[in-house]
């Protein structure tokens, strides 16, 4: 399957005039576009970039979007959903209890969130739901970062920054979807509809 590419790429004649992007191309291509972005933005963090990269190519899949891979069979549709799997984690009642998957998790969240408020940031701020994604996006790099410090491991500084920059990397994919992406839709899974997002203030 090809994923269709925006006319907009040919903007200063920087990505010519592909038409289509095989999967397997997918993270070359993402990651011209994130560089430009980064680039046109001056956003010099180049760790950040590649993160956001990866998280371009992962999510270019439906089921990448909606769903953790340490939760076989089941769809995380809202922040909610994937506050609601943190809390049976720790539930010594509950079949999902495994308190080692918070992190995986807690990442999820901030990964959905900064897409969300990035690639679709029109539908989400049509339902004044921007501040929401934004808080717990933060919420959950920040807890990536610190379990990462408390462990020793390198990617603690890259997720306290992308916690403490976090409206610069959603706006900049914000800024990537109007600029590059902006005639097509296909190139990205269905945003959730309506009734979706409204459930993340049942929380």
């Amino acid at each position: 399957m090809a994923f269709s590419l925006a006319p907009a790429l040919t903007r200063n004649e920087k990505f010519g005039t592909v038409r289509a992007v095989e999967p397997f191309l997918l993270p070359r291509f993402f990651e011209r576009a994130t560089r430009q972005v980064f680039g046109d933005l001056a956003l010099d963090d180049p760790p950040a970039a590649r993160y956001v990269t990866d998280l371009l190519t992962r999510f270019a899949r439906t089921d990448a979007l909606y769903r953790v891979a340490e939760l076989p069979g089941q769809r995380l549709e809202t922040v909610v959903d994937a506050l609601r799997a943190v809390e049976r984690a720790w539930d010594v009642g509950s079949p999902d209890f495994a308190p080692e998957r918070e992190q995986t998790l807690r990442r999820h969240i901030g990964d959905f969130t900064l897409f969300m408020t990035g690639i679709f940031r029109d539908h989400v701020q049509r339902l004044t739901l921007v501040s929401y994604y934004e808080d717990q996006g933060r919420r959950a790099y920040r807890f990536v970062a610190e379990t990462a410090r408390a462990e020793g491991r390198p990617e603690a500084p890259l997720f306290r920054r992308l916690s403490e920059r976090f409206e610069h990397y959603s706006g900049a994919l914000s800024y990537m979807r109007k600029v590059y992406f902006r005639d097509e839709p296909s190139l990205w899974p269905r945003a959730p509809d309506d009734g979706l997002l409204r459930r993340l203030t049942s929380l």
